[in-house]
């Protein structure tokens, strides 16, 4: 079955439920994408939890390594990587208690999709998760 996202009532809820996102990817240089979208979902009121080995510390928050390296609540899984690191991060997504994963714009994979429909998640892809905060919320 081809990726689709969920609609858009759903996203909201999505967001509406969510406290903690951990961003996959999210970079300490302040021109990165990742780092502005975190910080404008930090001053929303979420919790970002930076997970990128190459950091110790990003918006005031400790880095982990790995997402199963995370020992808190995770909500949303964000992910801020090239299409085909996705299926590596599924796998280690599906050994979270965590069941949202969110592929920000321009960031699909099939296999990545497959495997986590599998799984029963919540699979949003190449959809930017301020834009959707800013129309939906």
């Amino acid at each position: 079955m081809a990726w689709e996202n969920p609609t858009n009532s759903k996203v909201k809820e999505v967001l509406e439920n969510a406290e903690t996102i951990a961003v996959v990817g999210l970079s300490d240089n302040s021109a990165r994408t990742s780092y502005q979208i975190s910080k404008i979902m930090q001053n929303q009121g979420y919790r970002i939890i930076p997970v990128n080995p190459t950091v110790d510390e990003v918006l005031g928050e400790k880095a982990y390594n790995r997402l199963t390296d995370v020992d808190e609540k995770i909500d949303i899984i964000n992910v801020f990587r090239r299409p085909e690191y996705l299926p590596e991060i599924a796998r280690e997504a599906a050994e979270t208690d965590c069941r949202v994963f969110w592929a920000q714009q321009g960031i699909v994979n099939q296999e990545a999709y497959d495997y986590l429909q599998k799984r029963e998640f919540t699979v949003i892809m190449d959809m930017c998760i301020k834009v959707a905060h800013a129309i939906l919320l």
